[in-house]
């Protein structure tokens, strides 16, 4: 039950209870054998006083009370925390199926009435094929109990039918019967069509994952849209609902933002289906802009405010140092780079990325004053919207400057994203981070270095394919006059053969 308002629910608004079942033995086992470790013998306790709100022989609505009689039946005291007690015992019966709440608001009395319709237990066989239900069993109970409780309420068929074949032997009402159609009875036609109206209601709710309902959607869309007709069929489609409520849940997306999509074109084909590919491309589109924007936001703020990050106060809270400097472990010194060897120690330079901010670290890697405005903007940008703390960013200045990496915003980001995905929050983590950066990269020179060698020594030992031999270009020996002679009369013999067979 989803109470916003407090004022809206108590024990002095008025309720009435419906059903259009009675319990059986069978049902009360199952309530008590699988509904109850699911939800508690509390939740049963509100179904049961529920349920004998009217006769167990009748069906239908029960009279109007207060809700005052439910609290005194169950011992709840009148007050915020009775209240809350009750909605959260209905919460689970509606969870697992067995209740649904509606409120409507009586002009009579300008107040709300609440209206419990009450559904049986699911059959043990109907059960055991819910996966919800029978998985969150498991959870409560155990494996092993899901066993013996389906063994004990499932009887198996017997062996000699399972392969034997069927034939329906069942008479049809119309064999035996014949219904007097001559006469029109207008009283009982009426009388049917009251009943038929009164006991239209609402199917059992489905135990599925919550997430935008059709009429969330179609309140939402326009009218005029050429697709307008395809999203007024997803009221019968359960399947492309729950398509649309994924799409929704994975990009999180906004209702309006759902709306926006569902009306560009080629998001539904000439049937009426979803294009789930060309959908979430369009709400990763979104997704992305809008996380730009927010991170835009952020920063914006946060130079406003001219405050530092949380992430930073949370992380130097965690340290335990909240004022003051921080004293560094010697097996977490990071070596001075070459440049500052002649201006400061290891203990000074290690102090230094610890405890001063990355703008003045940036200032001694530039030496010169001249501190790129870009380059500024990227850290920046790093700090006050991903959150990374400064000690970690210093880290993270050093490993690019000492390995000669590029100062690029690609490289500057990917760096801190791998951080960030690796949970470094600290100036340890951060050392260490850079010491498995820095001996991976190691390895890769090894392994580089040897394929390097042993492809040299393979080309010692000999080629491995063999040499083809190219023809090389001669000059044309010079024929002596007797040879030309020779090939003339050759030639004009050849002639005379082909003339002969032709």
């Amino acid at each position: 039950m989803r109470i916003t308002n407090g004022l809206h629910f108590s024990e002095y608004h008025r309720f009435c209870v419906l059903r259009d079942f009675s319990l059986s033995p069978l049902d009360y086992k199952v309530l008590a054998t699988m509904y109850q470790p699911m939800i508690g013998a509390y939740a049963v306790a509100v179904y049961q006083t529920l349920f004998q709100q009217l006769p167990a022989d009748k069906v239908g609505c029960s009279p109007m009370e207060q809700q005052r009689k439910l609290f005194m039946a169950l011992e709840l005291e009148s007050g915020e925390r009775g209240r809350q007690q009750f909605i959260e015992m209905t919460s689970k019966l509606e969870a697992v199926g067995l209740l649904k709440t509606c409120r409507r608001f009586a002009a009579a009395s300008e107040d709300y009435v609440y209206e419990y319709t009450l559904f049986p237990p699911l059959p043990p066989g109907e059960f055991f094929r819910n996966q919800h239900l029978t998985l969150l069993l498991r959870d409560k109970v155990g494996k092993y109990t899901v066993f013996a409780l389906r063994d004990d309420l499932l009887m198996p068929a017997a062996e000699d039918l399972k392969d034997a074949n069927t034939e329906n032997l069942s008479v049809p009402f119309y064999d035996l019967f014949r219904l007097n159609t001559q006469v029109i009875d207008y009283e009982l036609e009426q009388a049917f069509f009251e009943a038929s109206a009164a006991g239209a209601k609402e199917s059992k709710p489905e135990l599925a994952p919550k997430g935008f309902q059709y009429a969330e959607i179609i309140m939402h869309f326009p009218s005029y849209s050429a697709n307008r007709e395809y999203v007024e069929q997803l009221k019968y489609e359960p399947e492309q609902m729950a398509t649309l409520n994924f799409v929704a849940k994975k990009y999180n997306l906004y209702l309006t933002d759902l709306c926006r999509l569902l009306d560009e074109d080629g998001v539904f084909d000439e049937r009426g289906q979803i294009n789930l590919d060309l959908l979430q491309a369009k709400a990763n589109q979104t997704f992305l802009a809008d996380r730009k924007r927010s991170d835009e936001r952020k920063l914006v703020l946060a130079k406003m405010e001219g405050t530092k990050p949380k992430s930073d106060q949370a992380a130097g809270e965690a340290d335990g140092e909240a004022s003051g400097d921080k004293v560094v472990e010697m097996e977490f010194y990071l070596e001075v780079p070459d440049k500052f060897v002649g201006e400061c120690n290891q203990h000074q330079y290690n102090y230094i990325l610890r405890n001063e901010p990355y703008t003045f670290l940036l200032d001694m890697i530039f030496s010169n004053g001249s501190v790129p405005t870009k380059l500024l903007e990227i850290i920046a940008e790093i700090v006050l919207v991903n959150g990374l703390p400064e000690p970690v960013i210093n880290v993270l200045i050093h490993y690019i400057y000492v390995n000669k990496r590029s100062w690029s915003k690609s490289s500057i980001v990917v760096t801190a994203t791998d951080m960030l995905g690796k949970q470094v929050t600290t100036f340890e983590g951060a050392v260490q981070y850079i010491r498995e950066q820095e001996k991976f990269q190691q390895q890769q020179k090894a392994r580089g270095a040897a394929a390097a060698g042993g492809a040299s020594a393979r080309g010692g030992r000999g080629r491995q394919k063999p040499v083809i031999p190219i023809v090389k270009e001669t000059a044309p020996k010079k024929l002596s006059a007797a040879e030309q002679e020779e090939l003339r009369r050759m030639a004009e013999q050849l002639d005379r053969q082909r003339i002969r067979k032709e």
